[in-house]
């Protein structure tokens, strides 16, 4: 009876409308800039609170920039300093290098988008770009302290600029990192795996910057067309070497042969490390920049290749099992019933 009352009451049909409503709102997908805050604001949270992620990395970036930089302490003007700021070399290849540390947990969180994304809460565009922007804080701070140790110490180019320049190719060659790892990680979700993938490209990537074989000495086929082109390190190496050398003279040794008593930087990167001056080291950065975008977008191609040839995978094996259950339910041929004859080894 009390049930039957209150079935009948007023109370009852509003509650029913209010369920209906807000059932009616969950089923609604939310906007593409929601879906974009939302999974930035999340994305963020969890990067802070993982130290896995950033802040061991930025602890051993410190303790590296804080023994870089004791190694090469107060290196001077002089012609001997030439190679000894190389360095930067180190830099770019070490901090970089080292971003290969928070794939794990790039890895934990491509696990959930994948649930979540099979029950339709959001696309591959908005978890990208959320991803982008939450670790953009993270990946200035881890620039910006290491590389002010590793600069400072030994005492590069005593200007502002250059050294806000120097901050902003390592910003760029982390995200670059990143991006590398994301792809990987699309592709080949086994964190081992990954890992070695992830290693090995940046491995090739090292080896034909130009560094340890200058660009005129590797082979043309396959290492310097393309692979020297098209790496980045090849650009962060330029656009810091120009950023240090470009503005600079030095003694030089060769001036006791009848040589001019002091060389140019420009001279330096020609002479010496074969670099390509025709161009600006703010064309380098813009390269880098834009290889990031394309990286990123290149992410988001592979995301979105991988779960169509995902569907047409499981479609087939749905298509093929189906077969099979049909085939050993109702066969379509019936074993003959004539006598089998021995002697004459045939049919009858």
């Amino acid at each position: 009876l009390f049930f039957n009352t209150y079935e009948s009451s007023d109370i009852y049909q509003m509650a029913q409308k209010e369920v209906a409503q807000i059932c009616q709102k969950n089923n609604r997908q939310s906007g593409f800039f929601t879906q974009c805050h939302v999974l930035t604001r999340r994305s963020f949270t969890n990067m802070s609170r993982d130290l896995g992620y950033y802040w061991l990395r930025l602890g051993i970036y410190i303790s590296l920039s804080i023994v870089l930089g004791s190694m090469f302490s107060h290196i001077g003007v002089d012609n001997g300093t030439i190679q000894v700021r190389s360095l930067m070399m180190f830099v770019a290849s070490f901090l970089t290098f080292m971003a290969i540390v928070g794939f794990p947990s790039f890895v934990e969180e491509m696990k959930v988008f994948e649930r979540e994304r099979l029950n339709g809460h959001y696309g591959v565009t908005p978890f990208g770009i959320g991803n982008t922007l939450s670790a953009l804080p993270f990946l200035a701070l881890v620039a910006l302290i290491p590389d002010a140790i590793t600069y400072f110490l030994p005492g590069l180019h005593h200007r502002y600029q250059h050294f806000l320049f120097f901050v902003i190719i390592l910003f760029a060659c982390m995200m670059l990192v990143e991006s590398l790892m994301m792809i990987v990680a699309s592709v080949v979700p086994n964190i081992l795996m990954g890992i070695i993938v992830g290693d090995g490209i940046q491995g090739i990537m090292i080896l034909v910057c130009g560094f340890f074989r200058l660009p005129t000495d590797l082979p043309k086929p396959l290492l310097k067309y393309p692979f020297y082109h098209i790496v980045f390190h090849k650009y962060a190496y330029q656009g810091l070497f120009k950023n240090e050398f470009l503005g600079l003279t030095s003694p030089n040794a060769e001036a006791g042969n009848g040589g001019s008593p002091t060389i140019t930087g420009e001279e330096i990167l020609k002479q010496t490390w074969h670099f390509e001056t025709a161009y600006s080291k703010w064309v380098d950065l813009a390269i880098l920049f834009a290889m990031v975008v394309f990286y990123r977008v290149l992410f988001l191609i592979v995301m979105k290749t991988t779960e169509k040839v995902k569907l047409v995978m499981v479609k087939f094996m749905s298509a093929t099992r189906k077969e099979r259950t049909q085939v050993t339910v109702n066969p379509s041929a019936t074993p003959s019933a004539t006598p089998y004859c021995a002697d004459k080894r045939q049919w009858q």
